[in-house]
């Protein structure tokens, strides 16, 4: 029986607009990323680099753009975050512990409680136990030391828990180590079919 639920946050509750990134960095002169500017994305995931050392890391690709027009481009792909998804948070939350674990920067945190408002997203933040971004721990998924710290802290069961996530890597990680897992096919299937898949029954 999951008596625990450990979320991803992008693509699960709030909508990531990842064409409309693409679009307007493009309109700044760069033709989609590249293997220097992901693995600058993953050291500031990891909060390895400050943000400007981030920011500055495409100027190298299009020294023209302004750094305050990089950064507008880079939270381009923060979206909505539909009121009802939160209400089925704070419903859940009356009968399973919650965590959120995401894969994130504090740029992309700010933008997104800048757009939610404060009575917003205080609101998506009361609902979990413990609130986990990658740029503050120094990891990300799907490194498995991530998933054992938060079962280790919180003493969770693995076969009691079950991880929400968007992306195969990191739900094949977290299974890997006994963890229940749904890898919720975006664009097909909602937070909020979750008993629908018959998981937590």
């Amino acid at each position: 029986m999951i008596n625990t639920i450990i979320f991803d946050f992008g693509d699960i509750f709030v909508n990531l607009e990842k064409e409309t990134s693409i679009v307007e960095f493009k309109k700044l002169g760069l033709d989609g990323p590249n293997e220097e500017l992901l693995t600058m994305n993953d050291l500031f995931e990891r909060g390895k680099i400050t943000e400007l050392q981030f920011i500055e890391s495409f100027k190298k690709y299009i020294p023209e753009a302004d750094i305050l027009d990089i950064r507008k481009a880079w939270n381009s792909v923060i979206g909505e975050f539909p009121l009802y998804r939160l209400e089925f948070l704070q419903m859940l939350s009356h009968k399973y512990r919650l965590f959120l674990l995401t894969n994130t920067d504090a740029i992309h945190i700010s933008r997104f409680e800048h757009m939610a408002g404060i009575s917003f997203f205080s609101d998506f933040y009361q609902c979990f136990e413990k609130v986990y971004y990658s740029f503050e721990m120094g990891m990300r998924k799907p490194d498995p030391e991530i998933f054992n710290y938060i079962l280790k802290k919180h003493d969770l069961s693995p076969k009691r828990t079950l991880f929400v996530d968007d992306k195969k890597e990191n739900t094949d990680a977290a299974a890997a180590l006994g963890i229940q897992v749904w890898n919720l096919n975006v664009g097909q299937e909602d937070v909020v079919d979750l008993f629908e898949k018959k998981i937590l029954e």
